[in-house]
């Protein structure tokens, strides 16, 4: 059968790209210099095209450009995407970590990515890497996150780290500094962990229930999820919403607003799967055929207790030190209360 020399183009990012003939492989692309084979990289891995970002972003590794390993560690460790290898994703992650445990938190623009790089480790710490003989050592782990949360400050590994503490898997648990965090992360807007808290205040899990808290708060965290992370935190609205009596969802509704104002942010619009456009809101349903409501400000609201009247948001502790015995700075918010022979990686080290 022959194959008709054919040229498809795409456009991402506002370059077009274009691949070789119809049914064979994308065909090495010339790049005018690195730092364009970078462009053209994460562009594609912006819009999903992995099979045009990977030799673009090799392009850029090979010239020692920064983001572009780690743009490659995304795509390998994307459990949606068609290039999934995990064994790569935990290379390169490593790489960038141990290479660059000197730059400045506060003044070096790669700061944000190594942090990332190593929040990404301690998960592959936690569950094990068989592809590379990685067995799951919880201990390196929260050194990992210890480093990523409190040196570089970076949120998700201050969520990862407070639900190591709390559930305590392979470590001491430390129930009131995981709350901590919790409370922390939840007063700047952190989606997952105001999801994460709410469902506790649901179940009444380490902490007194609260129903009403616990419906409000996640009320909020669902108006703040990105796309990425939608699913998950839908899925624990959707159980609260449902077990809710109406009279919990009335006195819900009367403190989302002001919850959304204190506790709200704008959504992270970025997508690790690039299919950000094909995250649509499904309809869901309660088990009894009644459908969820995501806005609470559309419940029926008569006669809702002002938002005054409601018990606020679970508190950070004022201080509250770490495992090192250093003192983290509690938020300053707005006076919240407080809630009652294996292949291994190095601990970072300082």
């Amino acid at each position: 059968m022959r194959i008709f020399d054919r040229t498809v183009c795409v456009l991402v990012a506002g370059l077009v790209i274009c691949l070789g003939a119809i049914g064979a492989s994308a065909t090495a692309a010339k790049y005018r210099s690195a730092q364009d084979a970078l462009d053209q990289g994460i562009g594609a891995f912006n819009g999903g095209y992995y099979e045009i970002a990977i030799p673009a972003l090799e392009y850029a590794a090979d010239a020692h450009l920064f983001l572009a390993p780690y743009y490659l560690a995304r795509i390998y460790s994307d459990n949606n995407g068609s290039r999934t290898d995990h064994a790569k994703a935990y290379e390169l992650y490593l790489k960038i970590a141990e290479e660059h445990t000197d730059v400045d938190p506060d003044d070096d623009q790669r700061a944000p990515y190594v942090a990332k790089a190593m929040t990404r480790i301690a998960g592959y710490l936690v569950n094990g890497l068989p592809e590379v003989n990685l067995k799951p050592n919880p201990k390196i782990a929260m050194e990992y996150l210890r480093e990523a949360a409190q040196f570089f400050r970076d949120e998700d590994a201050q969520f990862e780290l407070a639900k190591l503490y709390l559930h305590g898997d392979g470590i001491a648990s430390d129930v009131p500094y995981a709350k901590h965090w919790l409370s922390v992360l939840s007063q700047k807007g952190h989606p997952g962990a105001q999801a994460f808290l709410a469902d506790l205040l649901w179940r009444g899990k380490y902490m007194p229930a609260d129903p009403v808290r616990a419906l409000a708060l996640i009320s909020v965290a669902v108006t703040n999820s990105p796309p990425y992370e939608r699913v998950w935190i839908e899925d624990i609205y959707q159980n609260i919403y449902c077990g809710a009596a109406q009279g919990i969802r009335k006195q819900a509704t009367g403190i989302v607003a002001d919850w959304r104002t204190r506790y709200g942010r704008k959504p992270d619009t970025r997508d690790d799967t690039g299919l950000g456009p094909l995250n649509v809101q499904a309809t869901r349903t309660c088990g009894n055929g009644e459908p969820v409501i995501f806005d609470m400000g559309t419940v029926a609201a008569d006669d809702v207790p002002a938002a005054a009247g409601a018990a606020p948001l679970p508190a950070a502790l004022p201080k509250q030190p770490d495992a090192g015995g250093t003192f983290i700075k509690g938020s300053a918010a707005s006076g919240l209360r407080d809630v009652g022979a294996s292949a291994s990686a190095p601990a970072p080290t300082r």
